[in-house]
């Protein structure tokens, strides 16, 4: 029957507009990567979205947990433990850059540290 019969090769038209390149080599796309600035769980420098997330894994450990299965609970839990290492980093730095004193607050702190001396001189 027909079924056996091998199919002649047929070679394929090159088409000249399939991926046209730009004229010019300063428009070339370097990241053709669609995906670069994609995050599964939504931007992991808020800190309300780590936390949100943590909570989530933490949820999803206990349910598994329920259910009778630790292998999955364990996972979900170590999950949890990366989000609550990236949440304790975010509070860190916030504190951080919350505790440094601006320039003008260090020489406010500088004349009031300097007048108690000066009044305590003169008596």
């Amino acid at each position: 029957m027909n079924n056996n019969r091998r199919r002649n090769f047929r070679p394929r038209v090159q088409k000249n507009n399939f991926r046209r390149r730009s004229s010019s080599p300063n428009l070339s796309h370097s990241n053709n990567n669609g995906n670069i600035n994609f995050n599964r769980n939504g931007s992991m420098n808020n800190i309300h979205n780590v936390e949100k997330t943590m909570q989530k894994y933490q949820q999803l450990a206990k349910d598994a947990q329920s259910n009778g299965d630790p292998v999955l609970s364990q996972n979900y839990l170590q999950h949890a433990d990366h989000y609550l290492r990236r949440f304790n980093e975010l509070n860190e730095r916030r504190e951080n850059s919350i505790e440094k004193p601006t320039p003008e607050e260090k020489t406010l702190s500088n004349e009031e540290n300097q007048k108690p001396e000066i009044q305590q001189t003169t008596n």
